[in-house]
């Protein structure tokens, strides 16, 4: 390890600047990615898809030795809000496997980001703009969720449970639940959009909006744009959870998230034609929920070491895969009987009753915490707005309180 004292240095000093260099080098990826390789509107080839999705797993594979040189030489994890002594091994390790977790788990998010394409019929050489603003939305997005997750997991010990019961319970309506609803009419934000504009029925080429006989209209672009984000903030509130199992670090958690979503692009362009493919993606996505669920109920009693988690993971996604390649598909699916589809629908209030619950409890949470935080600058604000945030995706109260707010 390093000779130079962290504190000698001033360690929330280099601190800081490490995670400004981090968001320096995430803005510069993001510029040359819209600004130079992609300038031009067109359809993403499945090679050259498949080259950038190897370009930004090498790059998330490349900042593993970042991680393990920050962290060996102390130049993060002990001089912020929640200091941590890891050594640059176990940083290393808990990145990568932060990394493997976001991004299996982002697997379920590329199939209904495909739903949203398909439904709203967007030409594939426009997609790629629309995922461009939707993971710079995920980014920020996620920085606000990870900041009060690692506060409320730092201050309440009981978050573990209640992060657990959530990926339990996402397990759970994955396993039951067949397929999602995509309807645009029923989707919050395209509701507020259309109370703002009205709605083009065709794209407008690239544009997200334009003005037709002097009033300006929302296009199916932006449609697609807002039923992204909100598909990715209803991700993100289950995955977020997921990723404390692993590490309460906060910079781990970030930056693992920001090379998984940075990817999910080009894996969305890899991935989309093939998913039908892959019958039993879905099933292990299932298990490694189930599985990090149980590991975060298990935090306080008995620790599941992280390189036997990594392996469990990655196994499962593995004999996933494999058995999608191995086993022949089904014949033409049976007739289903309705009493099954009144089970799942059942199923689907119950669950959705379960989520609606969590999300009060947490959203309320926040909210008292942000109130008592209010006299620091700056994070009683964030938190009250994520906190309130996270109770509007769910109860029309709160969509009203925030408009209020925002009014």
């Amino acid at each position: 390890m390093a000779s130079t004292s962290f504190s000698a240095l001033g360690g929330q000093t280099i601190e800081i600047a490490v995670w400004a260099g981090f968001i320096s080098l995430i803005l510069a990826l993001l510029a040359l990615d819209l600004g130079v390789f992609h300038r031009e509107h067109r359809a993403q080839r499945l090679v050259e898809a498949l080259a950038w999705s190897g370009f930004w797993i090498a790059l998330a594979l490349a900042f593993v030795g970042v991680v393990y040189f920050l962290y060996e030489n102390n130049w993060v994890g002990g001089g912020l809000a929640f200091p941590q002594d890891i050594d640059g091994r176990t940083a290393a390790l808990e990145f990568f496997a932060g990394y493997v977790l976001e991004k299996s788990l982002s697997l379920d998010n590329i199939f209904v980001i495909a739903l949203i394409f398909s439904h709203l019929r967007i030409p594939l050489k426009y997609q790629h703009r629309v995922l461009f603003w939707g993971v710079c939305g995920a980014l920020i997005m996620r920085g606000i969720m990870i900041a009060v997750g690692a506060e409320l997991v730092h201050r309440f010990f009981w978050t573990t449970y209640l992060f657990g019961g959530i990926l339990l319970l996402t397990a759970a309506r994955l396993m039951v639940v067949r397929h999602d609803n995509i309807d645009p009419s029923q989707n919050p934000f395209v509701k507020a959009l259309g109370r703002v504009m009205p709605i083009t029925d065709e794209v407008r080429d690239e544009r997200f909006t334009v003005v037709e006989n002097g009033k300006r209209f929302a296009t199916p672009l932006l449609v697609a744009l807002l039923m992204v984000e909100s598909a990715d903030l209803l991700f993100a509130v289950d995955s977020v959870p997921a990723i404390f199992a692993i590490t309460s670090d906060p910079f781990l958690v970030y930056s693992s998230n920001v090379f998984a979503v940075l990817g999910l692009r080009s894996l969305y362009f890899a991935l989309a034609p093939l998913l039908e493919h892959f019958r039993f993606l879905r099933p292990s996505l299932v298990l490694i929920l189930a599985f990090v669920g149980f590991k975060m109920l298990m935090l306080h009693h008995a620790e599941i070491p992280l390189m036997a988690s990594l392996i469990v993971i990655g196994g499962i996604l593995a004999v996933g895969v494999l058995a999608s390649v191995v086993v022949p598909p089904p014949g033409p699916e049976p007739l289903r009987s309705p009493v099954e589809s009144e089970r799942e629908r059942l199923m689907r209030i119950s669950l959705e009753t379960a989520r609606r619950s969590i999300v009060l409890v947490v959203g309320a949470t926040m909210l008292l915490i942000g109130t008592a935080l209010k006299v620091v600058p700056g994070v009683g604000v964030v938190i009250l707005g994520g906190g309130a945030s996270l109770l509007a995706t769910q109860f029309v109260w709160a969509r009203r309180m925030l408009r209020d707010q925002v009014e």
